[in-house]
């Protein structure tokens, strides 16, 4: 940890930024020293963000109108298999189509990918879809992945794609145990998602299993259940960052290890940052952040945010910032909401946020504090760790 902190402290010296870190500016001008970029979408992914149903012959197609796509990545996530569909970027960079095959039905898909433009410019895009689930089933999607390494904030969450009635029956047909074991307990936020957690974080090392026996359970009436496998996942080293948005500092506690303190920029006065335990869900080396998509309208649209993870469903992000001027940092939120540090344009391992999105799995938990906004929802991303114990048990429909 010592070299770690000696580590850090180079980079932050090096790039003159002792008190240096931010995130989303509260200002398009300010954005991009001059006007807001243009919101005109450069990557375009067949099936739409979110499209649901696709069948199994469905068109995958991602494409730009000039420059070259850099690389495209098609997976399907949160199944007991996750496997790659392979494809190739045309001989002239504009386009990316799977080889031959079908899709798999009642299945997610994740798409990712990046492009360079004409000015070589990065951007990048990510989307999902769902395939089509046989009338009168049911399918829960759900995180994490089957055998990753996370981190001990993650939270074990289903989404179904149709409304469960018979939440018992749904519950009691899904078995969360643990090595060495401890008390986990379901909550139920609406009829289309269950959650599980223990009653604090898991310890290092825990390995988790989830039995998922739901073939043939009536979710609903006439509405059967079509999944009977067995999951998993590893529980990795503890880290826990703390946000202080008024002090505009991120303490990154490792193991138990000395803390580390970075300098971290938050949400402006008018678009603050939600205070609360959040958990990271995804993880990114380069996004697309455009306010249209938060309710932000034309404020702001970068193509090519460095080092982001996600803390929220509803969009807030630790990312890197290579815009915002060095005294911005550690001294003054500006942000649209997101939590930010220091970066490069295109990223770089040696800056703060390279140095924390190297060591941030998936499941880690980032608790902003002393932010002039509510705590976040339990059912906004993995906020499941802002409710009290005795009150998430009895959201279980086993109680």
């Amino acid at each position: 940890m010592r070299r770690a902190r000696a580590v850090l402290a180079a980079v932050l010296a090096g790039a003159g930024l002792i008190a240096g870190l931010a995130g989303c500016t509260a200002d398009g001008e300010a954005l991009f020293g001059g006007k807001p970029r243009s919101p005109r979408d450069a990557i375009r992914i067949v099936p739409a963000d979110g499209a649901k149903g696709i069948r199994a012959d469905g068109r995958i197609e991602v494409r730009v109108p000039d420059g070259r796509l850099e690389r495209v990545r098609v997976v399907r996530v949160e199944d007991a298999d996750q496997h790659e569909v392979t494809g190739r970027i045309a001989d002239d960079g504009l386009s990316w189509r799977p080889d031959a095959g079908p899709l798999r039905l009642a299945a997610k898909y994740r798409v990712h990918a990046v492009a360079v433009d004409g000015h070589g410019r990065r951007s990048a895009r990510h989307s999902s879809f769902t395939t089509v689930v046989p009338e009168h089933r049911f399918i829960g999607y759900f995180k994490p992945e089957n055998r990753s390494t996370v981190g001990t904030g993650m939270i074990v969450s289903f989404s179904f794609n149709r409304p469960v009635v018979n939440r018992a029956a749904v519950e009691r047909a899904i078995e969360v145990t643990s090595q060495p074991p401890v008390e986990v307990s379901g909550h139920w936020f609406g009829a289309q998602r269950l959650d599980f957690r223990p009653r604090a974080y898991w310890k290092p090392g825990t390995r988790v299993g989830v039995d998922l026996r739901l073939r043939d359970v009536e979710a609903a009436p006439g509405v059967f259940g079509i999944q009977h496998k067995a999951v998993g996942f590893t529980v990795g080293r503890s880290q826990v960052s703390t946000v202080d948005a008024e002090a505009h500092t991120m303490v990154v506690r490792r193991d138990g290890e000395e803390p580390v303190k970075v300098p971290v920029s938050a949400g402006a006065p008018k678009t603050t940052t939600y205070n609360g335990k959040m958990v990271v869900t995804e993880l990114y080396d380069v996004t697309r952040m455009d306010g249209r998509t938060v309710g932000f309208g034309g404020e702001y649209d970068i193509p090519d945010v460095p080092h982001a993870m996600r803390l929220t469903a509803s969009g807030t992000f630790l990312h890197g910032n290579y815009w915002a001027p060095a005294d911005t940092f550690g001294s003054v939120n500006t942000s649209h909401g997101c939590v930010g540090l220091r970066d490069v344009k295109g990223g770089s391992p040696d800056t703060p946020a390279g140095w924390f999105f190297d060591r941030t799995l998936v499941g880690d938990v980032v608790e902003v504090v002393n932010s002039r906004d509510r705590k976040v929802a339990p059912d906004n991303g993995l906020g499941g760790w802002n409710m009290e114990w005795d009150r998430w048990k009895a959201g279980s429909a086993l109680r």
